[in-house]
């Protein structure tokens, strides 16, 4: 039976590259996981294996690394688009690039020396982006993963579907805790339209997520994902679409009455955090009017 070959990409992953500006004494860091991926006229180097239109993933590393010394990493979303440009339009067999970087983050650390140089590794979330240009069109999709918030009350869970396999008792104040993984999507379409302040449009969209979260009080973790993405769209004009997946980090009730104690919510409670199984919350979020376009899988991001 005859074959064909289908989608294909190729580049070098998980480039780690560090950038250090020096503002005279004050020092700042740039901690980028860069991951390359190129597709186009590459037919023939899987049916004969000649290699005349690929381009080295080698060397697709050593321009990471090239770029963030000539160009400097101003934030993680320009850092892709400097890359993307560079391949689709240096290359000609190349037709699309896709660029994805994890961004960590360090803190600094105040001190009564001299110079402002020290940081410790701050061990929250782990900032995201993805830059995809075709050589006409460009989609940027930023967000974060690991995020792990909480509140300890304000939440409720109840009035739901019970049959005879139903063993969770209604709770009318419990513990609402999640790990956040959450893509958003911007409408800047090219270098004709203006341009957002990456820096700034991360800080504010994770500012309005948080205190979304903080500020709902929730029946349930799906009423509070929505309030997260509607709180994000109303305020940031540049984004149309933001993508969720919301592990419900479960927290039970520790039955204590064979100790002869109360352990009830009212009086301050102790509880038994669940690693797993654990419910998973997933939903997107959209300006009215606007197409879905952040893959439903976001392993698949």
């Amino acid at each position: 039976m005859p074959t064909i070959l289908g989608q294909n990409q190729y580049g070098k992953a998980e480039n780690r590259v560090v950038k250090i500006t020096r503002d005279g004494a004050t020092h700042h860091i740039k901690d980028l996981n860069v991951s390359v991926s190129l597709s186009g006229d590459m037919d023939e180097v899987h049916y004969s294996g000649s290699n005349a239109n690929v381009l080295p993933t080698d060397t697709t590393k050593n321009t990471v690394f090239a770029f963030a010394k000539e160009h400097g990493i101003e934030s993680a979303e320009q850092f892709g688009i400097h890359l993307a440009r560079h391949f689709v339009t240096s290359q000609e067999p190349i037709r699309t690039a896709r660029i994805r970087i994890e961004e960590y983050a360090w803190e600094r650390i105040e001190h009564s020396g001299k110079g402002a140089h020290s940081f410790v590794r701050q061990g929250q979330e782990t900032r995201l982006a993805q830059i995809t240009y075709d050589g006409e069109r460009w989609e940027v999709v930023s967000g974060l993963k690991d995020l792990v918030v909480m509140n300890s009350t304000d939440s409720e869970f109840w009035g739901y579907v019970k049959d005879k396999y139903t063993t969770l008792p209604e709770a009318y104040d419990r513990i609402l805790a999640t790990q956040v993984s959450a893509r958003w999507r911007f409408n800047w379409s090219g270098d004709e339209g203006k341009t957002p302040d990456w820096e700034e449009s991360y800080e504010q969209t994770r500012k309005h997520m948080l205190q979304a979260f903080a500020e709902t009080y929730s029946l349930s973790l799906q009423q509070t994902l929505y309030q997260m993405g509607s709180r994000i769209i109303d305020h940031r004009g540049e984004i149309d679409e933001v993508r969720f997946s919301l592990p419900n980090k479960h927290h039970f009730l520790v039955d204590l009455e064979p100790f002869g104690l109360k352990n009830a919510t009212e009086d301050g409670a102790v509880y038994y955090a669940a690693d797993r199984p654990y419910g998973l919350i997933e939903a997107t979020v959209l300006r009215d009017g606007c197409e879905a376009k952040i893959p439903v899988d976001l392993t698949n991001l």
